[in-house]
């Protein structure tokens, strides 16, 4: 059996559990973001906004031009904002908050698809690959889901200038704000860099499927 046939077989046998577990995924990530927020600054949310996305969009596509300045400019456009807003400073001024996009949530399923897939590789793997191979893949898995999870951050905080980026987290952990918006630039990087990773997991994990033609995938978790 080929590397793709085993990853193409063992994903449609898993089919349903496949996309279950990577919604399960992308809705954990974001309700880790709003825990670590809760937790960062003690205290819960008191305001929750809804912006009108469909119709900003709508805008950018007639009124720009470039189609590259229009792609950039969507997927930051909001759909929902949760956070703290502090009223000790006249009409109040938002501390922190959580921005939902629907770009960066596409992103963080295809994160979810792909740290699924990897699971389900490896799990129906097990019996035909090497524990070297299965090390390397969790490797790889672990690193990229590190990745693509910071370079996907959509939290805001008034120290950095209220801006809804990657690079927030950052100095939440304790980076200096400086520091990290420095390295906001390199956010696109950071996320190509961990998809590579993942998909060379997908890669590793089913390296050693060929060597056992009668394998039989599991078609259960």
């Amino acid at each position: 059996m080929s590397r793709i046939d085993f990853i193409k077989n063992t994903l449609w046998q898993n089919l349903l559990a496949w996309l279950g577990l990577a919604v399960v995924f992308s809705v954990l990530y974001y309700l880790a973001l709003m825990m670590a927020l809760i937790i960062r600054f003690e205290g819960l949310p008191n305001y929750l906004n809804f912006h009108a996305w469909a119709f900003n969009i709508e805008r950018i596509w007639l009124s720009t031009p470039s189609w590259l300045d229009m792609l950039l400019i969507m997927k930051d456009e909001w759909l929902l904002e949760i956070g703290f807003m502090n009223y000790d400073y006249g009409t109040g001024i938002s501390e922190w908050s959580l921005f939902i996009a629907p770009v960066k949530v596409l992103g963080v399923l295809l994160l979810g698809i792909l740290l699924s897939a990897n699971y389900l590789l490896l799990r129906n793997g097990n019996r035909v690959c090497s524990p070297r191979a299965t090390r390397g893949a969790g490797v790889a898995t672990g690193l990229g889901a590190t990745l693509v999870s910071l370079a996907s951050i959509t939290m805001s905080w008034v120290v950095c200038c209220s801006t809804p980026t990657w690079v927030v987290g950052l100095a939440m952990m304790g980076l200096g704000v400086s520091t990290s918006l420095w390295l906001e630039p390199v956010g696109v990087w950071v996320n190509i860099a961990g998809y590579f990773f993942l998909l060379a997991s997908l890669y590793i994990a089913a390296s050693r499927a060929t060597a056992n033609s009668r394998y039989q995938v599991d078609a259960h978790i």
